[in-house]
């Protein structure tokens, strides 16, 4: 999109933009973006996020969020073209849920996010509960076609605008093809084959598929295919899933580091968090975020039938209590619509710190995808670090970590 390219980094919340020499040029971090998992050109030189729970959010180039819609599957990957955005199940985020056929393989979608029609029919395994897993896989378009790769099985294919498929391929990887069942023994899991991870049609026009080289994707593969015939004009062994790949239109590949790809982020100092509350605490007296200024502050987001939440709170007491207060703080503002749920939630756990009561508006305010949600500010009330969901053990190590250097550092303002 104007000689820059975008991608997902999803370990850190936020969208990465490339230039020609694959030099970082440019960031996006909002509480919109929790755990991207894909992001396609839309329709407006913009950008169109897959998040991992299945919501299609669309930012401007500036990172300026323009609309949001929930997923038409029960998680979705979303691929677009000029005019339509096609969505598939997502292979990143597979839910046992039973079908029956009467939903498409692909969906197509108009520019709001709404549904308008299908493409192709799914195949339903004789285990329905396992039907999304193996109807789950990319999926890339241009041009108003488009190509799938099921996440299970060894095949890529090229749908026409009825969803019939145009031509098959296969890298030959699995002898016997077969449909996931779940596995003998006490424990309960499901055998399956990882094969298609991801897929994009490149700068140069060609089709690229990464996948697994075995069935457990422990290495990876990249295969080049000719999108009028399906031919694999290239196939190359990644190795390591840690892999970053990047192709110019010229067709170059380059195989990169993409812990070294992203050091080279520069710092433009931290943006503030925002808006700022002014919320009552239990006893209704009011509580500002300018009243934490000077200290470093875990804003927390939570409700008493968040389950992980429940999880979190201990974690939150002890690093609490082995902290002082002129350096650290907690805000644990309640996302509770019912007043009473949320007081037998506190009389549960008695926190040592403060409880803000949120009533249930918090989501609309700060679009958090679920709870727990938390945001490390420094003194100035500056966003640190965004934590989504709760890591447990290495989430508060990684914390107290963060927390040791900002207390240690100069509280001077940063450029």
């Amino acid at each position: 999109m104007g000689g820059i390219s975008w991608a997902h980094d999803a370990p850190r919340s936020r969208l990465v933009a490339f230039d020609g020499e694959l030099h970082v040029v440019r960031t996006i971090a909002n509480p919109r973006i929790s755990s991207p998992v894909a992001v396609s050109p839309y329709p407006g030189s913009r950008l169109l996020v897959t998040e991992r729970t299945g919501e299609g959010v669309v930012f401007d180039t500036a990172g300026n969020p323009v609309r949001e819609w929930e997923s038409p599957f029960p998680a979705a990957l979303y691929a677009s073209d000029d005019h339509r955005i096609y969505a598939s199940r997502s292979p990143f985020f597979v839910q046992f849920i039973a079908e029956d056929g009467s939903a498409p393989l692909v969906w197509v979608l108009d520019t709001l996010g709404i549904p308008h029609g299908g493409l192709g029919t799914i195949h339903v395994p004789e285990i329905r509960y396992l039907a999304q897993l193996v109807n789950a896989g990319p999926l890339a378009a241009r041009d108003g076609v488009v190509y799938f790769a099921p996440l299970t099985r060894d095949e890529i294919f090229r749908l026409d605008a009825s969803g019939t498929p145009v031509w098959r391929s296969s890298r030959g990887l699995i002898p016997v093809e077969r449909d996931p069942r779940f596995a003998t023994g006490k424990e309960r899991r499901v055998d399956h084959a990882l094969i298609n991870i991801a897929m994009t049609v490149g700068p140069d026009g060609r089709l690229y598929v990464l996948g697994g080289q075995d069935s457990a994707a422990t290495r990876l593969r990249l295969d080049v295919l000719d999108p009028e015939t399906g031919e694999i004009l290239e196939g190359r062994i990644l190795g390591t899933p840690a892999t970053a790949v990047a192709v110019n239109r010229r067709g170059r590949i380059r195989i990169l580091d993409p812990d070294a790809l992203l050091a080279q982020i520069p710092t433009h100092g931290r943006e503030l968090f925002a808006p700022a509350f002014a919320l009552a605490n239990l006893t209704g007296k009011p509580v500002r975020l300018e009243d934490y200024r000077g200290t470093v502050t875990l804003v927390n987001f939570w409700a008493s039938w968040c389950e992980p939440c429940r999880a979190e709170f201990p974690h939150m007491a002890e690093l609490y209590r082995e902290t002082s207060r002129k350096d650290f703080d907690i805000a644990a503002i309640s996302d509770d619509v019912s007043d009473a749920q949320m007081r037998a939630f506190v009389r549960e756990f008695r926190p040592p710190f403060p409880i803000l009561v949120g009533r249930g508006r918090m989501k609309a305010a700060y679009h958090f995808r679920g709870l727990p949600y938390s945001v490390l500010l420094d003194r100035q009330g500056r966003v640190i670090e965004r934590i989504f969901g709760f890591g447990g053990d290495q989430e508060f190590a990684h914390l107290r970590d963060l927390l040791e250097r900002e207390i240690n550092a100069d509280a001077a303002p940063r450029p």
